[in-house]
C-alpha cells in the first residue's frame, strides 16, 4: 500500500493558503516567512526603497583566506549617483511601476524615465 504526504505552506500573517517561503536578513539574522503572494508583493513593496537604496552582500562568512582577524575592513569604493540595480532591484522597481501607472515589460531594461521616477519618488 503506498503512502502519500502532502505538504501545504501556510501564510504565518494570516493563516491563508502561502505560495511561497520569503527569506531576508535583518540586523545579521537570518528570518524565512510563508506568505501568500498578496503577502509577499506587500513584504516586496515595504522593503523596495530600503533595497533599491542598499548594498548587496553576496556570499556567506569569510574563511582563512578573507581578510585576516583585527584587519582593517577594506575601503568601499565610492557610490556613484546612479549605479545599475540588480535582479532583485529590479523586479521592486518593477512592481512599483505597474502600481503606479508605468508600464513596464517582463524581462529587459528599465528605461531611464522609470527610474527617474522610482528615485524621485524615494528620495
Amino acid at each position: 500500500m503506498a503512502t502519500m504526504t502532502t505538504v501545504t505552506l501556510v501564510d504565518d500573517l494570516d493563516g491563508t493558503e502561502a505560495e511561497e517561503s520569503v527569506s531576508f536578513a535583518l540586523d545579521g539574522a537570518n528570518y524565512e516567512i510563508d506568505l501568500s503572494e498578496d503577502n509577499a508583493a506587500k513584504l516586496r513593496d515595504s522593503l523596495a526603497v530600503f533595497v533599491a537604496n542598499a548594498r548587496r552582500v553576496d556570499g556567506g562568512r569569510r574563511g582563512s583566506r578573507g581578510r585576516a582577524r583585527g584587519a582593517a575592513p577594506a575601503a568601499k569604493p565610492a557610490k556613484s549617483s546612479r549605479s545599475t540595480p540588480d535582479r532583485e532591484q529590479t523586479a521592486a522597481i518593477r512592481e512599483w511601476a505597474r502600481a503606479n501607472g508605468h508600464e513596464v515589460s517582463e524581462r529587459g531594461r528599465l528605461s531611464a524615465a522609470v527610474l527617474q521616477a522610482f528615485e524621485e519618488a524615494h528620495a
